[in-house]
């Protein structure tokens, strides 16, 4: 009896490909790739905005609730400057959204030549 039978078997998983895809991406070492660049500094031009009209926003709905707190509950002795910070924290919410488009802007404006670049040399 002979014992050296050649046998083929194969096997194919498209899952286990892309598993095996996404780990060996893991270990490569990274390259420039364009477009994922242009999608970071795109992201990174609202990050800024986003983050200081948050934090205004969210004093200012702090003060507003102080002040109403100060007018309702303690009336008799805090009803005056309740309501000076009650506007102030009006005057913050107010300024959060021109703050975020004016911040944006500026963004926008100081990263315009890089994307315009990245734009150009992946149109080509």
């Amino acid at each position: 009896m002979d014992d050296n039978k050649e046998t083929f078997s194969y096997t194919y998983s498209a899952v286990e490909q892309e598993e095996i895809k996404k780990i060996r991406q893991k270990y490569l070492p990274e390259e420039s790739d364009k477009m994922a660049q242009l999608r970071k500094l795109d992201r990174n031009v609202t990050r800024k905005g986003m983050a200081v009209s948050i934090s205004v926003g969210l004093v200012g709905a702090l003060l507003l609730g102080l002040g109403m707190c100060c007018t309702m509950v303690w009336a008799d002795s805090l009803f005056v400057p309740g309501i000076i910070v009650g506007i102030i924290g009006i005057g913050a919410v107010s300024a959060a959204y021109p703050l975020y488009t004016h911040i944006t802007k500026r963004e926008r404006e100081k990263i315009a030549p890089e994307i315009i670049r990245l734009t150009d040399e992946l149109m080509k």
